[in-house]
């Protein structure tokens, strides 16, 4: 007798379905998103208005300004992304990641720089009889790209059953999710494959690149003129970093800098230190040298924040404890203790000071934990503010001068190089901003060699230990307080450092500058966002977080009382669609994407 076995069959996954956004046929959305960037271009060599009352002077043929140079930037990325979308040898190194993806991305975002600029001149203008020929073709080139690149397809996730017994209102709320899905997933790119490694010399000129890219980017940006074009610059480099990043050419650069980490902080502060030598005057080494005292507080908050995991509302007292200390001792008639001491002696000071206040602040309160602790430090800031607002001579001792503050802090002499004159360096003036702008740099340098020798250290280790479960920890024998105390008094000395230099940079140390929250920048607030928005834990995310929030603010003005409306709407927006921040910790961005694949290796502190 024969007995026959039967193999059960196995369920097969079921393939998702290639599908696009319109029903055009790929070649032919291929075809369209590739030419329409090509027109696009051709487009910005031609006059979008008739008169130069619109900012940026659209009028003339042959030469492309103000917002005609950001279309002209998004519409050479969309034709090389179409063009490398075809294979061709060369251009398709430019996208190790998704080619349809980069596309899409960036046709979208030249479709809303000219869009946007279309309707500037409309609406300034009074209509569209404004508009010259070329910017009708940018509009319907623009628009045509846009159509073209969404029917590329890609692969349309698998729908979700909607349960029969739902209300209307469920149903809808659950196919408006279906949608938002299947958008994502057209604009959705796979990582890289690993490239194959290249010479060190080769990898150091990339790094290299990179740097004078972002060099040429920042000064743009600080330097636009009028709004349209500050909002024109805003949509061009976010869609177009997007864009970089769906094509996969940052995932590679990132790749190559975490291999050289010591050339690509060389280079970072190279093209920083460059800065100064592209402007024609001070007037944005102003902006630059104030980012950068933002920037450097803004680290050392990360390590409390960041690293620890302590939440910390009141940190901007910090910096005004290494302010008021630095001017108390630099010989300003405004204060008490006429001594004027050198530069080296009161920056040590001021960090010193500061410290110890750390110390004082964390010792008793360091064993609260979460909310508790928010509050705790909260109140330390308003008492700061408030006592030194009261040392008068009047509610309190004459220490501080209360709501005058401590005025006519000298500019500093190192050396023999007085900082608040003008220099000639290498052919170019630098002015008075821009000396305390270098010297801000190498303060910046300091800051971010203890940030990551910190993090790289047995205590960095201990601080993410306490970070991602403080009882873990202390059950694995860590010292949970002193660890605590530690990252405290570390940041503490690091605002204390910074504000012993933002002293002399303002001539006067006010109680109203160190707030909770204000308008300008830096506040204790805005330091807290600058961390979060940039990247909690990592190096270069609190210093693009602090540009983008002491430049947009200041870009805004033109917007009145819905200033600080639309920024809080920014933010918002930017949470809700990237909550790891902008250049996240590698682990903290696997635990908002679980869907992505995890390294093999991570760093020690988590990047």
């Amino acid at each position: 007798m024969t007995t026959q076995t039967t193999t059960a069959e196995t369920p097969s996954t079921p393939t998702a379905a290639q599908t696009s956004l319109i029903g055009l046929p790929a070649p032919l959305g291929r075809a369209l998103a590739t030419a329409g960037g090509a027109l696009t271009i051709i487009s910005t060599f031609l006059a979008w208005t008739w008169t130069a009352a619109f900012p940026g002077d659209l009028t003339v043929y042959g030469y492309p300004g103000g917002l005609q140079v950001l279309v002209l930037i998004g519409g050479a990325l969309t034709t090389l992304f179409g063009l490398a979308s075809y294979g061709i040898k060369g251009l398709s190194l430019l996208t190790p990641g998704s080619a349809d993806s980069a596309v899409k991305t960036a046709a979208l975002g030249t479709f809303a720089t000219a869009w946007y600029t279309v309707i500037a001149i409309s609406t300034d203008l009074g209509g569209v009889v404004n508009l010259e020929p070329g910017g009708y073709v940018v509009a319907a080139a623009t628009l045509a790209a846009l159509i073209g690149a969404l029917a590329l397809p890609f692969e349309r996730p698998q729908p979700e059953l909607a349960d029969p017994d739902d209300t209307g209102w469920e149903k809808f709320r659950h196919q408006s999710r279906q949608n938002w899905n299947t958008v994502k997933a057209a604009f959705a790119a796979k990582p890289p494959a690993p490239a194959a490694k290249l010479p060190a010399y080769a990898e150091i000129l990339v790094i290299v690149a990179a740097m004078a890219l972002g060099l040429i980017v920042f000064t743009y940006g600080i330097g636009t003129e009028y709004d349209q074009l500050f909002i024109g610059f805003l949509i061009t480099a976010g869609f177009g970093f997007a864009a970089l990043a769906k094509a996969g050419l940052v995932a590679r650069v990132s790749a190559i800098t975490a291999r050289h980490r010591n050339s690509t902080m060389a280079g970072a502060f190279i093209a920083a230190a460059a800065f100064p030598f592209t402007q024609s005057d001070d007037q944005y080494a102003t902006i630059g040298v104030y980012i950068l005292i933002f920037a450097t507080v803004a680290l050392g908050l990360n390590i409390v924040v960041g690293l620890a995991g302590l939440l910390d509302l009141g940190y901007v007292a910090f910096l005004g404890v290494g302010a008021y200390t630095a001017a108390l001792v630099s010989g300003s008639p405004s204060s008490p203790l006429h001594v004027q001491w050198p530069f080296w002696a009161s920056a040590l000071l001021g960090a010193a000071v500061a410290m110890v206040f750390g110390v004082l602040i964390g010792a008793p309160t360091l064993r609260l934990r979460g909310d508790y602790l928010a509050i705790v430090t909260l109140g330390f800031g308003e008492i700061f503010r408030i006592t030194v607002l009261n040392m008068d001579g009047t509610s309190g001792p004459d220490v501080t001068n209360g709501s005058n503050g401590i005025s006519s802090v000298p500019n500093l002499n190192i050396l023999g190089f007085d900082l608040g004159q003008e220099h000639q360096i290498l052919g170019t003036t630098v002015g008075r901003f821009a000396n305390y702008f270098l010297l801000m740099l190498l303060i910046t340098l300091v800051v971010v060699v203890v940030f990551r020798r910190s993090s790289d250290s047995r205590i960095g280790r201990a601080w993410i230990a306490i970070r991602e479960d403080e009882t873990a920890a202390l059950a694995m024998g860590i010292n949970g307080f002193r660890v605590k105390l530690i990252a405290f008094a570390l940041g503490a000395c690091l605002a204390g450092l910074a504000g012993s230099v933002q002293a002399h940079v303002t001539y006067t140390v006010t109680p109203e500058q160190y707030q909770f929250a204000h308008v300008v920048p830096p506040n204790s607030a805005f330091l807290l966002a600058a961390v979060v928005l940039g990247g909690m834990g990592t190096i270069a995310g609190p210093l693009v977080g602090a540009a983008l929030l002491y430049l947009i603010p200041a870009k805004l003005q033109f917007l009145g009382d819905y200033q600080l409306f639309a920024f809080g709407v920014a933010l918002v927006i930017l949470m809700r669609f990237r909550p790891e921040g902008l250049i996240p910790n590698r682990r903290r961005q696997l635990e908002f994407h679980e869907e992505t694949e995890a390294p093999a290796v991570l760093s020690k502190a988590g990047a």
